[in-house]
């Protein structure tokens, strides 16, 4: 399990490294006149991120889960893909990309990169994390809670995010 909780730090690094990378462009958005949209459902987002982690390791840990290597390698490649996709959001979006809901106006939607196949590809990379790195290692209580807690934020993220982009001008007041 050693390895696991490797596997569950290093996605945790990642994160800080995203949200450096998110606080940074914040800063250049709203110094470009961005305002910012879902600031009440932000907290219950990072709550379910940060809760993640953490399940995972105490499941894994006080359920003993057992590794189960045609689930767990996969699993594992799954997030590998996750990460990737993720990652290829930020670099497409570049200064656009942020963990919050912060519109430039005068900026053309993005339809390049992963955009141009799906309309919200960061998270389809967060429901599979999501998904993902708790079976690795068989916790599946945590995977299934996970994904039932996105799919109840998604609900609340995604129409909030779509609706400042369509009215960036109205983005402020929705916060």
């Amino acid at each position: 399990m050693i390895w696991y909780t490797a596997l569950v730090a290093a996605v945790a690094a990642e994160r800080v490294a995203e949200l450096g990378i998110a606080l940074r462009n914040a800063r250049w958005s709203l110094a470009h006149g961005g305002t910012e949209a879902g600031r009440g459902h932000y907290p219950a987002m990072v709550a379910l991120h940060t809760g993640l982690l953490a399940a995972c390791l105490a499941e894994t840990w006080q359920a003993d889960r057992a590794f189960v290597p045609w689930l767990g390698w996969t699993m594992v490649a799954v997030v590998a893909g996750a990460q990737g996709l993720r990652w290829w959001c930020v670099r497409t979006l570049g200064r656009r990309w942020n963990t919050r809901v912060i519109v430039v106006p005068g900026l053309p939607l993005v339809t390049g990169g992963p955009y141009r196949l799906i309309r919200h590809p960061n998270y389809v990379a967060v429901a599979a994390e999501g998904a993902a790195l708790p079976l690795v290692h068989g916790a599946w209580v945590t995977a299934v809670l996970f994904t039932v807690l996105n799919a109840a934020l998604m609900a609340v993220r995604i129409p909030c995010e779509d609706g400042a982009l369509a009215d960036p001008a109205q983005a402020g007041a929705r916060a």
